[in-house]
């Protein structure tokens, strides 16, 4: 057993040297990528390392190269499906072009996402692709900046931070959404979002601590306003956290007074949750209740009727977003910029057409 145990002890650059017959400072150069030898030397040892199953030791690759090979990605939440297709978008980049990648998840909470970029600076990364779980508090990022490591934000912006940001298009695709419950007859459309928040009512649109929530209410809004529909902002509700939460959002809505005729959900797990409160409740889609959720989700084609969705081309924003980093790391002078990506309203069976009557 102990010989066994000592046979799989880990290859050394000093033991690839000595199959190749090279001296250990060109293996290093050629194991480690930098420097420069010969193309019949480089075949040599990469043969030879390949044939010993030599696997590289990255802490040491980094202090020798100052680089570690490494992307880290804090998103704001894996489970929402939004952020898994990003994180396959941005993961499929950085593997072609020869990088790893560390995920960490916020939960969108900020002293998460604090420590989760403690964590990845610490590990030496290269670069980082950051979704801000608020765009108010920016301290960890401008740390970020100043230790000189790259870094794209992703699905949310802060301008003034001065970085590159990969979004969508969030103002017009709301206001798409809510345009197209307007020419079906809605008056009363309700915005539900996951937005934490101390009052579910909203007070001040400018208080929106997050950019992609902000830019949203801001589109559904405007396009109610310029339909000429008056106390649309009391139809926005917020902390839509959870299930149970949800459920509270939604009963009070359709408890009110004049109850809304149409939903909108903020994203893929609010819209889940809407459905499975209306489920409850024993209200019909769309015959009770018009609906429209953001993000063309597995479970939005699978429900009676299916659900009318925003699609967003998440996989695309999170290459964008890795191929916008990646040309950062490879020293290309591009401006910074956002970089928005176009949505598109894929109606379906959720939404029925009012008349006058109905409202």
């Amino acid at each position: 057993m102990e010989e066994s145990l000592t046979s799989k002890r880990s290859v050394t650059v000093a033991d690839v040297a000595r199959a190749a017959n090279v001296s250990k400072a060109t293996a290093a150069r050629v194991l480690g990528g930098y420097g420069v030898v010969s193309d019949k030397v480089r075949e040599q040892v990469l043969a030879v390392a390949t044939a010993l199953e030599y696997r590289p030791n990255e802490l040491a690759r980094s202090m020798t190269t100052g680089k570690s090979g490494i992307i880290g990605v804090v998103v704001g939440d894996i489970e929402n499906a939004f952020f898994s297709l990003a994180v396959r978008g941005i993961s499929d980049v950085a593997r072609m072009a020869g990088f790893n990648v560390i995920i960490a998840n916020s939960g969108e909470e900020i002293e998460a996402e604090k420590s989760a970029v403690d964590l990845l600076i610490g590990k030496r990364v290269d670069g980082l692709i950051v979704t801000p779980a608020r765009c108010d508090r920016m301290e960890h990022l401008q740390d970020i900046r100043r230790v000189g490591v790259p870094l794209v934000l992703f699905d949310r912006t802060i301008p003034e931070l001065g970085v590159d940001a990969v979004t969508g298009d969030d103002f017009d695709a709301a206001a798409s959404a809510t345009r197209h419950l307007i020419d079906m007859g809605h008056r009363r459309i309700a915005y539900i979002s996951a937005m934490d928040a101390e009052s579910e009512f909203l007070d001040d649109i400018s208080s929106i601590s997050n950019s992609a929530v902000r830019e949203r209410v801001e589109g559904a809004l405007r396009e109610q306003a310029d339909a000429g529909i008056e106390e649309a902002r009391h139809y926005v509700r917020l902390g839509a956290t959870d299930q149970p939460k949800t459920d509270g959002v939604v009963e009070r809505l359709l408890q009110d007074a004049a109850p809304p005729t149409a939903l909108i959900a903020s994203d893929s797990l609010v819209g889940l949750r809407v459905f499975k409160s209306l489920q409850t409740l024993g209200l019909s889609i769309p015959r009770d209740i018009s609906m429209i959720s953001f993000l063309d989700a597995d479970w939005t084609t699978v429900t009676t009727p299916p659900i009318t969705v925003i699609d967003q081309p998440v996989y695309e924003m999170g290459k964008e977003a890795a191929e916008r980093l990646i040309s950062r790391l490879s020293g290309k002078d591009i401006p910074v910029g956002r970089a928005t990506i176009k949505t598109s309203l894929i109606p379906r069976g959720s939404v029925a057409s009012l008349s006058r009557s109905d409202h």
